[in-house]
């Protein structure tokens, strides 16, 4: 009898993913639903960037390109790192264009991950972080990150879960699902510590441009640390081109060349029509400002859900203020109800849909996952509908 990959018999399906899969058809049959789980900006790409991408295509750049990356491409990431970060990375050798950060994320851990290797995860994290460890057939280690820490772990709980076998620590900060980002003092301990251990990085900063009080540090801008740090990143969210599937990989010079492979051996290369459309995104003033200016829309969405919050005084459901990303992680424990429940129940009852906490981790049950990345009509009437929904159990 032919046999599967046993290895995917260790993760499941996207979570959100298939959630969305399921409101789309939902929608279809007619069944109103206020959609507030997807991570997908709800501003469309500026149409500067899509002429840019159009003028490409009729110019003729339509067939492969570089598997690394035009030159401008990596020049113009190069040039954002610098400007964002305070990072410096070498456009020639230190930068891969990848399809979108899950591709960045896929080749950073092909290029350094070995069979068995443990990989540290903080629970809640998006659940791609460890499918793809598991995938890759790393051996993943949750480590908790409690929601009274402000889900960032204990400092002791690395340490814990050390071993000879630790290979990697992944972080994703402003996190997904639950916005926060830790002090610079904490990623300096936790960058002594990787260099003690002789530990990689990896850090997922597609949301480092969205935040809504002290600018978020980068895990390569701590002295010393970006020659064990690889940096995945996304246009994705910051510029709202989540179906341009573009980002790339920024790391030591000898994991870029096994990134390259893996990069080859995946994709061939990403569109080069898409890279202009992104070294256009990345370097044009005037879209800097849309980027600022879309931030702004997320901070009032977070104020919306703040002030209703206070006014509505509900105890059932618990709101702590996102530091970044678009998402609140709403405390719904005091219903006595796991995750899913709730959320199939608010899908169900009331027409709302969110992403059920254990979907991140242990440390996500009896929450559920509110993106604001919706309209400021959505936001409220969805946030209303959740509290009273909750006040009547």
């Amino acid at each position: 009898m032919q046999t599967l990959n046993q290895q995917f018999e260790l993760i499941r399906q996207s979570a959100t993913v298939s959630l969305t899969d399921r409101i789309m058809a939902l929608k279809a049959a007619g069944k109103p639903i206020i959609s507030l789980q997807v991570g997908d900006p709800d501003f469309g790409t500026h149409p500067a960037i899509a002429q840019a991408a159009l003028n490409a295509m009729q110019a003729g750049q339509t067939h492969y390109g570089p598997s690394n990356g035009t030159v401008e491409l990596r020049n113009a990431i190069a040039q954002k790192l610098k400007r964002d970060e305070g990072v410096d990375y070498d456009p020639n050798t230190e930068i891969l264009v990848t399809n979108g950060g899950i591709h960045a994320y896929y080749t950073a851990m092909q290029s350094i991950l070995n069979p068995g290797d443990e990989v540290l995860i903080p629970d809640p994290s998006w659940a791609t972080h460890s499918n793809m460890a598991t995938m890759l057939r790393g051996d993943v280690k949750r480590i908790p990150a409690p929601a009274e820490n402000g889900f960032i772990p204990h400092f002791d709980s690395w340490l814990k879960a050390l071993t000879t076998k630790t290979k990697i620590i992944v972080l994703n900060y402003p996190s997904n699902p639950t916005g926060t980002y830790p002090t610079r003092e904490y990623l300096q301990r936790l960058q002594d510590f990787a260099a003690q251990n002789n530990l990689w990085i990896v850090a997922d900063e597609v949301y480092g441009s969205l935040y809504y009080g002290e600018k978020p540090t980068s895990a390569a801008a701590i002295e010393g640390a970006k020659e064990r740090t690889l940096i995945v990143h996304s246009l994705s969210k910051s510029y709202a081109m989540t179906g341009w599937r573009v980002g790339f990989l920024a790391a030591p010079a000898k994991v870029i060349g096994n990134a390259l492979k893996a990069s080859q051996n995946s994709i061939t290369c990403v569109a080069p029509f898409i890279q202009k459309a992104a070294a256009f995104a990345l370097t044009d003033p005037a879209m800097q400002e849309v980027t600022l200016s879309m931030r702004a829309a997320y901070a009032k969405r977070r104020d919306l859900v703040l002030r209703l919050a206070r006014e509505l005084e509900s105890d059932k459901v618990i709101v702590t203020p996102s530091q970044g990303a678009f998402y609140f992680f709403l405390d719904m424990r005091p219903l006595k109800m796991s995750s899913v429940e709730i959320c199939e129940r608010l899908l169900d009852d009331v027409g709302v849909a969110l992403v059920p906490g254990s979907a991140f981790g242990e440390q996500g049950e009896g929450f559920a996952r509110l993106c604001i990345a919706a309209s400021d009509e959505d936001v409220e009437a969805g946030f209303r509908k959740i509290i009273e929904w909750a006040e009547e159990r």
